[in-house]
């Protein structure tokens, strides 16, 4: 009977709390062989010249079948190859996602940005958070979605940078997302007074559901050739004339309204100077 990865994979699957990555499995792997060659560890031997220890009288005539060792499983343990390689686990891995879902028991396997995981289909959510004690999740504001997707698609981002391309202030919705731990401190930008720069995390892909930034949807009003051309005009925009704003050239302008001289009333005189 042939070795059966993805039996092994499943069990290492079921009794890791985290997330398995590739090279956790390759290690794995590594270290049964090593095992396997190691020589077995006897009891130490008494002093020399010192009678030999005599053996302990049974307690009991025949061990119970349960305390036993089980023996070794084909399928498991026996030509077990020296190297798995990546597209091996990938391919199980993914025999395993299909199982899972052709199943239909609650649970599913995803892959992540640090590797493999087994979690609860999300119908299930309201029974593990009701075993937790946990209250509903709070959903993010639209105000937080925007802020969250220009930092997706522009990080590393200050917070000027989001301010000016939502129009408002972005200091609530920066804030809420680092609660959540959606965004974190990449570093400062290289510009006068040094200011914050925000970047999404390793939770956000699993907020989103990809395992790479690559993965995001090609966008056409979030592109950096785009923000970056629209950023420039916005900054240099050239300011507006009378005519610019609907006003006629008849019409005085505020600016002279106010420097020119005062006209007396239809029927009065003019004041004296």
């Amino acid at each position: 009977m042939a070795f059966n990865l993805k039996k092994v994979l499943k069990a290492l699957l079921l009794s890791s709390s985290q997330t398995l990555s590739v090279k956790d499995i390759q290690d794995t792997f590594a270290r049964f062989h090593e095992q396997g060659v190691l020589p077995l560890v006897e009891e130490p031997a008494g002093p020399p010249g010192a009678p030999a220890a005599e053996a302990p009288a049974p307690v009991v005539d025949e061990v119970p079948e349960v305390f036993a060792e089980p023996p070794e499983d084909a399928e498991l343990y026996q030509d077990v190859p020296s190297l798995v390689t990546v597209t091996q686990i990938r391919e199980a891995m993914d025999a395993i996602s299909l199982e899972l879902k052709a199943a239909d028991d609650g649970l599913l396997l995803i892959e992540g940005s640090n590797g493999y995981r087994l979690v609860t289909h999300p119908r299930f959510a309201r029974w593990v958070r009701i075993l937790r004690a946990e209250p509903p999740p709070v959903k993010l504001s639209q105000s937080s979605v925007e802020t969250l997707a220009i930092v997706a698609y522009r990080q590393p981002v200050t917070r000027t940078e989001i301010e000016t391309i939502r129009g408002v202030s972005a200091e609530a919705g920066v804030n809420k997302l680092l609660e959540r731990e959606l965004i974190y401190v990449v570093g400062r930008a290289d510009l006068p007074g040094r200011p914050i720069q925000y970047g999404t995390t390793d939770h956000f892909l699993e907020f989103v559901g990809i395992k790479s930034l690559d993965e995001l949807p090609a966008s056409d009003v979030l592109s950096s050739r785009q923000i970056d051309a629209w950023l420039e005009n916005s900054t240099n925009a050239p300011k507006l004339g009378d005519t610019d704003m609907g006003l006629s050239d008849e019409q005085l302008p505020l600016e002279g309204a106010a420097n020119a001289p005062a006209t007396a009333p239809v029927g009065e005189p003019p004041a004296a100077s």
